[in-house]
């Protein structure tokens, strides 16, 4: 893996990439807006936290646009990845969604996801 994540030490981690690993600058982009650490911060978010928040109106909507905007990223990336799966590995329907989503019947979310990954590459 080009990009690595390495737990340095209890609840500290260190994140490291090459500028080619990062060509649309996402990566940078979501370090330097802070997206990256608010949607960490969602991610780990106890039960109690989600249910009975102590953030600020301002701090809640961020984490939760930050949250949202790397989720999107995210879809769209995992959609071109399914693109490749099937067009340059040539596997099935059912291998990526048993792989996906732990459930071989879940084939028309693959293909949904390949035919949304066609539009984002332009094919």
């Amino acid at each position: 893996m080009a990009v690595t994540v390495i737990r340095t030490e209890g609840c500290k981690a260190e994140i490291t990439w090459e500028p080619e690993d990062d060509m649309q600058g996402y990566l940078v982009q979501s370090v330097d807006n802070e997206r990256l650490a608010y949607a960490l911060e969602s991610l780990g978010a106890s039960q109690a936290g989600l249910s009975e928040p102590t953030a600020t109106e301002d701090y809640a909507l961020a984490q939760a646009s930050a949250t949202a905007y790397l989720a999107q990223l995210l879809e769209r990336r995992a959609a071109v990845q399914v693109v490749k799966l099937r067009d340059h590995y040539g596997m099935s329907w059912r291998r990526i969604a048993v792989h996906l989503f732990d459930d071989a019947d879940k084939q028309s979310s693959v293909r949904r996801m390949y035919e949304s990954g066609r539009r984002h590459i332009g094919i």
